[in-house]
């Protein structure tokens, strides 16, 4: 009896092998939002503090009152939505990676003191580090905001010194495991220092984790701002920010929809392309994934 060979069908990839794939969909719209921020003065039609009442609550350009002149509509004041938007990107991009650079900077210098000496100096920061965790983020970042008062600065700064504490405990976690092994043990025996372990050794090896870390609280960075700025605590207007025009259009969604839809549309998109290109990386940085 002859046996007929059956062909083997291809390997099937492995879920997570299918997810390695480069996001480029997130990349563009990261792309094009940071190109957009930098050449805000070239791409924008007008001045974002222009008014005009004659023009307020003009619609967008595909519906009846519609018109070119305006292509995203205006809001209460006459002012035109698409240059607002515009700008806007420009001011929420900016404090995102500020703020995040700030934050883990802080984060990932305490991470590494408290991760390589131990004892008493990683219980001490540690606690601090806890502390901060326990309060709510949008909460903290209101009372800073308020209390220094809403400017640019101030909210950058009310940012990072709420999202450090996540950066020194990841961090910490990875600098703990890192100390376990015999390539820090052999730099202690060559005489190596503290100074040079830290940077030579530590750092290094937690960079893609902090890499990672940076991209995915991009996005949350941006939902902060839009929070504080929705509720008058962030960049003060006639600055435009995509939450403070959210909150501008709050009271005529039904009339005016494109008021708030439009600034919303634009931080959903820049937030979704910032974490699902955090989630990229994250998978394709991980050593222990990129085995499977």
């Amino acid at each position: 009896m002859s046996v007929v060979a059956v062909p083997e069908r291809a390997a099937r990839p492995e879920p997570r092998a299918r997810g390695r794939r480069v996001p480029v969909v997130s990349i563009g719209i990261i792309a094009v939002f940071v190109l957009i921020a930098l050449l805000a003065p070239l791409l924008s039609p007008g001045d974002p503090y222009e008014q005009s009442l004659r023009l307020r609550f003009r619609p967008p350009v595909w519906e009846e009152r519609g018109s070119w002149a305006h292509p995203l509509g205006t809001d209460r004041l006459g002012r035109d939505m698409l240059t607002r938007i515009i700008w806007g990107s420009r001011v929420s991009l900016a404090v995102g990676a500020l703020a995040v650079l700030l934050a883990g900077a802080v984060g990932a210098t305490i991470g590494l003191v408290a991760g390589y000496y131990g004892g008493r100096v990683d219980a001490a920061l540690m606690r601090v580090t806890d502390a901060t965790l326990s309060f709510p983020v949008i909460l903290l970042a209101l009372i800073l905001a308020v209390t220094v008062g809403p400017s640019f600065t101030n909210v950058v700064i009310a940012i990072a010194v709420i999202l450090w504490a996540r950066y020194a405990r990841v961090i910490r976690g990875q600098v703990l495991t890192l100390m376990t092994l015999d390539f820090i043990a052999q730099a202690r025996i060559a005489g190596a220092g503290a100074w040079r372990i830290i940077t030579r050794h530590l750092l290094p090896n937690t960079l893609n984790t902090l890499v990672v870390l940076v991209t995915l609280q991009v996005g949350y960075v941006i939902i902060v701002e839009a929070s504080l700025s929705f509720l008058g605590a962030g960049i003060p207007p006639p600055t435009p920010a995509w939450g403070s025009m959210i909150a501008e259009g709050r009271d005529v969604v039904t009339s005016a929809w494109w008021v708030s839809f439009l600034p919303g549309l634009a931080i959903l998109l820049v937030v979704l392309a910032f974490n699902l290109l955090g989630d990229w990386l994250r998978d394709t940085l991980d050593p222990k994934l990129r085995q499977l």
